[in-house]
């Protein structure tokens, strides 16, 4: 008799176990499929716990730059190829009415990240190796043409060409002049960033 005590006591917890782990299973499928169906909660782009640093090679349209105090929207991008050589160009403002300021991201072949500012007030073109700017001399160091294509605002086509030529000064200072679908020159004067120095806040 007490072995069929024992034997009924056993089968009963058996069925017991075997009934929490299935419950439990349904609730975990349910919980995943509710996490997958539930969009994503919209995040504020300043809030502390976002990811810092970031990717430069990912920047995108939409996003967010902190350099120390100063924040920047990206509002365009141009993805530029030359004879299997990409790199991209970011272009970012405080806000429409601010100074249009420019991300260049390349691989040469380690990661080199450089801001540039537009210097429309600059009526000048790239005729010699050698030009001087705000007393600053820079010298050439290449050229070439290349296609582009826009992402986002960038005030150009989707597609085209780019003529460009650089510049560089004795300490380190960036001078550039690019020419869009043959049209005139414009002038940017710049400074390599450190990767890590800057914090990109993703849009998406």
């Amino acid at each position: 008799m007490s072995s069929n005590i024992l034997i009924i006591a056993l089968v009963f917890i058996v069925v017991v176990l075997i009934t929490v782990i299935i419950v439990r299973r349904r609730a975990a499928k349910a919980r995943r499929a509710e996490e997958q169906q539930t969009p994503p909660r919209p995040r504020d782009p300043f809030a502390a716990e976002r990811n810092t640093g970031g990717d430069p090679e990912s920047i995108k349209a939409g996003d967010l730059l902190e350099f120390g105090s100063e924040k920047f929207f990206v509002r365009g991008t141009l993805r530029i190829s030359e004879g299997g050589y990409d790199w991209a160009e970011h272009f970012f403002q405080a806000d429409q009415s601010a100074t249009r300021l420019w991300l260049t991201v390349e691989n040469d072949p380690d990661l080199q990240v450089s801001r540039w500012s537009d210097r429309p007030e600059l009526d000048i073109e790239p005729k010699s190796k050698t030009i001087t700017v705000d007393g600053t001399e820079y010298k050439l160091i290449e050229h070439g043409t290349a296609s582009y294509r826009s992402e986002g605002t960038t005030g150009l086509n989707e597609k085209g060409g780019v003529d460009y030529v650089d510049y560089e000064s004795d300490d380190g200072r960036l001078l550039a002049f690019e020419r869009f679908d043959h049209g005139r020159w414009e002038v940017s004067t710049g400074e390599s960033v450190p990767v890590g120095s800057f914090t990109i806040y993703s849009g998406s």
